[in-house]
């Protein structure tokens, strides 16, 4: 078991580095260059919210691939599933390395970044949930927490590789090369990371408990929105200030940098430091769950980012590279607090032949509120008043929310993923 379960983690992990890398690489291109590549003309404030809503546009169909994904992945299985979700990021990421920009195609090039996006989108709503449920469902009940957070340490895992090969370009590139050719170069370099992914996902096993689960008759969105509504309306809840804290700490912090004539290279390496650290983390706040429930430690989590964020921004306006890197670090631990738990805690929420579509849905529909708008939200509220108190408030608010969501849920630690649950 030992070693299969660690092949599994394995498996799971590099693909959903591979896969987040892919999504954040877009994210930072939009907070670096999209704007004036393919939404010239524009100040830029302006440019750069242009280019966060057609990175924003990949949440809105995060929530649809979570259902068809979730629809197939509980019907036939999880490992078909990954390797499908894999080849649409990669293909997706690597074909908007050779787009036209809008000097070739001019507002068409906008309108083709924008599917390529739908796609990442689509693809990373089915990949999110099959990843941490195979590690789930193959692992042992007292260390579920730790085994299955080690996919969502994908995240900062594709956000370390993501920023860091933006930084090293940055660092050896001129500003007008990299706004010339190399912004390409990390999408092209999907396209290897990929098979790479394909080659380790096509040697894992099914999830053996899914294979003795028995079908259910209805399909799984019905069984979902009659036995586990309330279950979902917790996922939703929980992911609020999840997700938002995550995409302000690592992708608006980029875009609020460059407002504050913060240099490019100085809040990059700050995240590339803190996304390491967060990416070791993780699993030792999984391993805590395992030790005194998911919910204790994930309010922590929630309390303390709704405070930090409001020393996070006068840290970042100082321009010390010690002090921005200790805003994000310590920021990304709160988020930790609430990520490493939470593969374990929604797992535990469902029944094995709902579970993928279950937490699916109830994760890329916070997306959509969550971490779709966050930037958005952000660059706006900056823009309105010039001023990152506002933005504070807007996870503040949000932290709150997610705290009374998992206070009001039931601890779910120690649970059996074989038994079938409905209604609770």
């Amino acid at each position: 078991m030992a070693t299969s379960i660690k092949k599994i983690v394995a498996a799971s992990l590099i693909g959903t580095t591979i896969e987040w890398y892919d999504f954040f690489l877009y994210g930072s291109a939009a907070a670096l260059v999209f704007n004036k590549l393919f939404f010239p003309g524009s100040d830029q404030l302006t440019g750069t919210l242009l280019a966060f809503l057609t990175y924003a546009v990949g949440f809105v169909a995060r929530p649809l691939g979570g259902l068809i994904f979730g629809h197939f992945g509980d019907r036939f299985g999880r490992k078909t599933l990954l390797v499908v979700s894999l080849l649409l990021m990669g293909a997706a990421t690597f074909l908007i390395g050779c787009l036209p920009t809008y000097e070739t195609l001019g507002p068409s090039a906008a309108l083709l970044l924008t599917a390529l996006r739908l796609v990442q989108g689509f693809a990373l709503g089915g990949e999110w949930g099959g990843a941490v449920l195979i590690v789930s469902e193959h692992g042992d009940t007292a260390r579920r927490g730790f085994w299955a957070s080690w996919p969502q340490a994908g995240a900062p895992g594709g956000n370390l590789l993501a920023t860091g090969v933006l930084a090293a370009l940055a660092a050896w590139q001129s500003d007008e090369a990299f706004l010339s050719w190399g912004w390409r170069v990390p999408f092209l370099l999907s396209g290897v990371l990929v098979l790479i992914g394909l080659w380790i996902r096509l040697t894992i096993t099914e999830s053996p408990v899914f294979q003795q689960a028995e079908p259910e008759e209805r399909a799984p969105i019905v069984g979902v929105l009659r036995y586990h509504w309330k279950d979902v309306i917790t996922a939703i809840g929980a992911r609020l200030a999840e997700n938002i804290s995550f995409y302000l700490l690592t992708v608006f912090v980029i875009t609020y940098a460059k407002q504050a004539k913060i240099d490019n290279s100085t809040v990059l390496n700050a995240v590339l430091v803190s996304s390491a650290i967060h990416f070791v983390t993780i699993p030792m706040w999984g391993a805590l769950s395992d030790r005194i429930g998911r919910r204790p430690i994930y309010l922590a989590g929630a309390a303390g980012i709704g405070v930090w964020i409001f020393a996070f921004f006068p840290l970042v306006d100082t321009g010390n590279f010690l002090a921005i890197t200790l805003a994000v670090t310590v920021g990304l631990l709160f988020h930790g607090m609430m990520y490493g738990p939470q593969a374990a805690f929604f797992s535990e929420l469902f029944g094995t032949r709902m579970r993928y579509t279950g937490v699916s849905i109830g994760a890329q529909l916070s997306a959509i509120v969550a971490g779709a708008l966050a930037p958005i939200i952000a660059v706006a509220l900056l823009q309105s008043y010039s001023s990152s108190v506002p933005i504070s408030a807007y996870l503040g608010l949000a932290a709150v929310l997610t705290l009374v969501a998992v206070y009001a849920a039931r601890e779910t630690q120690g649970r059996d993923l074989a038994e079938r649950i409905h209604a609770q």
